[in-house]
């Protein structure tokens, strides 16, 4: 039946974006004890998409390799083209992103596309790009720890809750006050779960006090995983990963599938519909914590992305499904979209604000791009 491809593909989608969204949650919940830049955590436990890397590998495995480079592409694109853009609409902000990090946002695509120029990329290839992303993130470490960018910056406010009672699933006895913008006037709520506002005040049950920022958002999936011991965020985060490799397989079956069914061009599904299923966790990761004051969670999200994706994911997905063979149609078209995207992102990043325009204007055009994609690559299957 043709509907059973379908049921496979969102089946397995789904239980990869469960899996990572848990997986993220038990490292994060441990990483927030330690004295670790937010951006750096982002970019590491974001940006590194084992989800995405599990179902490229799958695919290629399957020597679906058009569909695995064409969703490492729509991917990164999508990014830009869709999260970027909505965090621009959603809560426009300020932003500081380093140079250096920009230019290696750019540079990593840039890259990618000089090697693919060959015609094909090879397991040899697979090992540049993957040195290349660890050659980033140590960069990263190391100008976050030189620089003494802002460790993640709500992780002592967090011990405090804890200390005053306040955890998940209920029985903090914390208090908190609220001053009403401009007008000074307080109002108190006792629970387990507070949030943010404008400018509370927590109290613990000896008279202290605390301050928290007034884009904090108190979460309790983040609360519970710092009370979790260290062996069951382990035990937990090796379930998730099980979780990824079976979604990855599920997902592959139901890509063959769909692809044997309608007859769509390999690269033309990756770039178009795998990628938006697999972009659905990070519109979370990034226009969320962006609506809740954290845009620098998002960017680093963004960033860290688009730089793995065309470097350490394409790197893996080669050292284990072998060489790529990178089509005409690839070279001149979605390749070049994708640096164009990068490019326009990180001119809007260095302005030092993400506008609602910025957004308008790459939300439209990845539009432009996915409809073009369909109507000159794609195929209409015809019934015989």
């Amino acid at each position: 039946m043709a509907a059973i491809p379908i049921i496979e593909f969102v089946l397995g989608i789904a239980v990869l974006v469960y899996s990572a969204e848990k997986l993220i949650g038990y490292l994060v919940g441990v990483a927030s004890r330690w004295a670790v830049s937010l951006f750096l955590i982002a970019v590491v436990f974001t940006g590194i998409e084992f989800d995405d890397l599990a179902f490229g590998i799958a695919l290629n495995v399957e020597d679906l390799s058009e569909v695995a480079l064409g969703t490492v592409i729509g991917t990164t694109i999508a990014m830009t083209g869709i999260v970027l853009a909505l965090m621009a609409i959603v809560a426009p902000c300020p932003v500081d992103v380093p140079k250096s990090y920009l230019a290696l946002f750019v540079a990593a695509p840039v890259v990618m596309y000089a090697l693919a120029l060959t015609g094909a990329l090879s397991v040899g290839i697979g090992v540049v790009l993957l040195l290349l992303f660890v050659a980033f993130v140590g960069w990263i470490a190391y100008r976050e720890y030189s620089a003494r960018r802002p460790v993640f910056r709500n992780a002592e406010l967090y011990e405090q809750l804890e200390k005053a009672g306040v955890g998940a699933g209920g029985g903090g006895t914390a208090t908190l006050t609220r001053e009403g913008p401009g007008d000074g006037g307080t109002g108190s709520g006792t629970g387990s779960g507070p949030r943010g506002g404008d400018g509370p005040e927590g109290r613990d049950d000896n008279g202290g006090g605390f301050h928290l920022p007034p884009d904090l958002h108190v979460d309790q999936g983040f609360l519970k995983a710092r009370q979790t011991s260290p062996a069951g965020t382990i035990v937990l985060a090796v379930i998730a990963l099980i979780g990824l490799v079976v979604g990855a397989l599920i997902a592959g079956q139901g890509t063959e599938g769909i692809l044997e069914n309608f007859e769509i061009e390999g690269t033309v599904f990756g770039v178009t519909i795998a990628t938006l299923a697999l972009t659905l966790e990070d519109i979370l990761l990034s226009v969320e914590p962006s609506r809740r004051g954290a845009p620098e969670i998002g960017i680093a999200n963004v960033i860290g992305s688009v730089v793995f994706s065309v470097t350490g994911k394409l790197g893996i997905v080669l050292l284990i499904g072998g060489a790529i063979l990178v089509d005409d149609d690839t070279l001149a078209w979605h390749m070049p979209v994708l640096l164009v995207f990068t490019v326009l992102s990180a001119v809007f990043l260095a302005t030092g604000r993400l506008r609602r325009w910025h957004g308008v204007v790459l939300l439209a055009l990845y539009v432009t791009y996915f409809v073009l994609s369909l109507v000159l690559f794609g195929e209409v299957p015809v019934d015989d």
